[in-house]
């Protein structure tokens, strides 16, 4: 590997040279076994060897389309894509997807048609031994392949990785079928193509589900989140974080907003400098860019100690309503702001704002309540 990292003139350290390699490391191996497997399969007629000829051809264009998409997604902002290039490696993801399933559904529709038109075989030891070690082959590139691509967040290569390593499992399949047939002289190599074709057309829409998650804006990268947290709370002047957004545009670029409670006795400018210290913080070690809402509140005075209670009291009571922030009572109007989080379980949200204002109307009768219920975004 690392005389291929040194030939392609990539880093071994950058996610886009790990990309690259691994992607280029699969193309070769995939071209080979393809010519290999394809050679065989014609001269013992065999559709099912064929197919997998075929099926390792397409792994080396999705390798290629790996590398085209990690090389795009490197591209920098322009005025008209600000925040980068990054999503194209979800598209790439989509493309191998789709790309995938077609061959899967190519090859089903061959294999089918052999049931009806069935051809004579001439199958040796020699092809089984030959087809078994290309599946040894895959399986052991699709592992290496899945590794590579969780240890820099790429679909992409996962899904490659994937496909690799379902393909041999469909390997493991037409050695049985040569097997049954060197055994017993029966050929159940169409159903065998079948069989390969349903592991193929699965590969394709895990990734085809995966991709769309990504493209259609799924809950955020929590453990991220979670630091992001912890970076925040432990900041002198902040009090509390909560409805932090996490937009990804691409597998590691991330914007994001979070509300912040300070104390209402702060003043703009005490606010903004260790805010903005945060913020360049956050940019620096985390690569996010970050924005901050504020929320004033008051946690000092018994009066707002005895308020937080009660309200911890009520939530505790009821299992769906993870927690509260954003308190705040401004004596002058008289009204209290608050707001619940809440869970995605199924639960009356108009009942629980009329609990919740009962609740609140016997303790402060004479107070208007602003209440907030949401949920969070990662």
């Amino acid at each position: 590997m690392k005389l291929l990292y040194k030939i392609m003139r990539q880093s071994s350290d950058s996610r886009e040279g790990v990309i690259t390699v691994t992607s280029a490391l699969g193309i070769i191996i995939n071209i080979v076994i393809s010519i290999i497997k394809i050679i065989i399969g014609a001269g013992v007629s065999s559709i099912a060897i064929i197919s997998e000829g075929i099926h390792s051809a397409t792994d080396a264009v999705t390798s290629v389309l790996a590398i085209v998409g990690v090389k795009l997604a490197g591209k920098k902002p322009t005025k008209k894509h600000p925040f980068g290039y990054g999503r194209v490696e979800y598209l790439t993801s989509l493309v191998i997807a789709l790309l995938i399933m077609y061959m899967g559904i190519e090859i089903l529709m061959t294999s089918v048609n052999l049931i009806f038109n069935p051809t004579e075989l001439s199958i040796s030891y020699l092809t089984l031994i030959i087809v078994a070690v290309t599946a040894v082959i895959k399986l052991f590139l699709g592992l290496y392949t899945i590794k590579k691509g969780k240890s820099v967040d790429s679909d992409s290569l996962t899904g490659i990785g994937i496909e690799c390593r379902n393909d041999s499992y469909a390997a493991g399949v037409t050695i049985f079928s040569v097997v049954v047939f060197l055994v017993f002289n029966v050929s159940i190599d169409a159903y065998a193509g079948i069989v390969t074709a349903l592991f193929i057309m699965k590969s394709g829409f895990e990734i085809l589900r995966s991709s769309l998650a990504d493209l259609l804006g799924k809950s955020g990268n929590r453990e991220l989140a979670n630091q992001l947290y912890k970076e925040i709370r432990a900041t002198e002047g902040i009090i509390n974080a909560a409805d932090m957004m996490l937009h990804n545009y691409g597998p590691d670029a991330y914007s994001a907003s979070v509300n912040v409670e300070v104390s209402h006795e702060k003043t703009v400018g005490e606010v903004y400098q260790y805010l903005h210290e945060l913020q360049l913080r956050i940019l620096h070690e985390y690569n996010v860019t970050i924005v901050f809402g504020i929320y004033a509140v008051d946690n000092k005075t018994e009066a707002s100690k005895k308020m937080r209670e009660e309200i911890a009291e009520f939530v505790r009571e009821r299992s769906y309503i993870t927690g509260y922030h954003a308190l705040y009572h401004d004596k002058k109007a008289n009204v209290i702001y608050c707001d619940l989080l809440v869970d995605y379980s199924d639960f009356d949200w108009d009942g629980l704002r009329n609990e919740f204002e009962e609740y609140m109307r016997a303790l402060y009768p004479e107070a208007k309540l602003e209440l907030v219920i949401e949920t969070e975004f990662v």
